[in-house]
């Protein structure tokens, strides 16, 4: 036996054709947030093979719930790990050399949703206003919204439909797989979900939730999943203004029933009901993709049909994709919808 140079290839790591940055960047905008979460946070850049000095467009790529950068780094059985899957795109010369950035917006509530919370922290501007500027100060792109797209998948298809509405000026295209839309389907069905195990399992109290949670040594996600998941959506919706760090639900925690002000808060922020407010934005996108597995267990094929309707009583164009799937296991459907961005945004 010898050591040799090199890489091993598949099925281990295999060779990439593009050049792929793992940097780490610390916040301004982050400092002091409410929950104490890292200014300093890791960045991954990635150079389609071709990329020199010249001017590229890019495409960011963010996290669903509880997602951190480095899960893309993680292989599942006979599958390569997300980087291998774009660096496989870009070496098939078929499609335009592109860079394409992936962000961590991850909170200790497990996501930020990419929006500004007073409970959370400035996800949106840590976006928008640091990371573009510093990967456009350092890499070869086309520093313009006309050739940047975002994309993602379930609260990260959530960012990828809301941030391009709420800054047109710095994204000009999107692809959401499987977004959180639609709220009554997506979100207010957990709801009693969440008050039965809050009654059964933790004194009904949120508090003794999060003091179990943060202190069991492993996640158990049939038991702590959807009471997480419906607290951090209050943080990022309906952040409480004098307890920061802290969230309002929008219901009762002993019945379930409905806080009508608070869950108005929460449509707020539902893309389906934002999209007639942001037509403007919406009209301006060079490209709007859109899919989701027909039997996703959060109802966001619904979500997206919804979200599409919505882009049919605007005029705007778009592409909707409603395949047979769930909600799990849609990492090989990002690089033929960073191929699309990427082909709109090009030069």
């Amino acid at each position: 036996m010898r050591e040799i140079e090199g890489v091993a290839g598949a099925p281990w790591e295999r060779e990439l054709r593009g050049r792929f940055d793992s940097l780490v960047v610390e916040s301004e905008v982050l400092a002091g947030n409410p929950l104490g979460d890292p200014v300093t946070r890791p960045l991954y850049v990635y150079r389609a093979p071709g990329v020199t000095d010249g001017s590229y467009p890019s495409v960011y790529v963010i996290q669903g719930m509880t997602g951190q950068i480095d899960m893309w780094l993680g292989r599942s059985a006979f599958e390569p790990t997300m980087i291998e899957r774009v660096d496989q795109l870009f070496a098939s010369d078929d499609c335009p050399p592109a860079v394409v950035v992936f962000v961590d917006a991850w909170t200790s509530y497990g996501g930020s949703q990419f929006i500004n919370s007073s409970s959370t922290g400035r996800y949106l501007d840590y976006l928008c206003d640091e990371i573009v500027p510093f990967v456009d100060e350092r890499y070869p792109t086309l520093a313009s919204r006309d050739h940047r797209g975002l994309t993602g998948k379930s609260s990260g298809g959530y960012g990828a439909m809301v941030v391009p509405m709420l800054r047109p000026d710095v994204f000009g295209a999107l692809a959401s797989h499987a977004g959180d839309a639609l709220f009554e389907a997506c979100y207010q069905t957990e709801f009693p979900v969440t008050v039965r195990v809050l009654r059964d399992k933790f004194d009904g109290s949120f508090d003794a939730f999060f003091e179990r949670f943060r202190a069991a040594p492993s996640l158990d996600f049939d038991l702590y999943g959807t009471a997480l998941n419906t607290y951090a959506m209050a943080a990022c919706y309906s952040p409480d203004p004098d307890n920061p760090g802290k969230a309002l639900l929008p219901f009762d925690i002993d019945t379930g029933l409905l806080v009508d002000e608070i869950w108005q808060r929460w449509l707020e922020w539902d893309p389906v009901r934002m999209a007639s407010r942001r037509a403007g934005a919406l009209k301006s996108m060079k490209r709007i993709y859109l899919d989701a597995g027909r039997s996703d267990e959060y109802f966001l094929d619904l979500g997206a049909k919804a979200f599409a309707k919505e882009l049919d009583a605007l005029g705007v164009g778009y592409t909707l994709d409603l395949f047979d799937g769930k909600h799990g296991g849609l990492q090989y459907r990002y690089p033929g919808a960073i191929k699309e961005l990427v082909e709109a945004l090009a030069p």
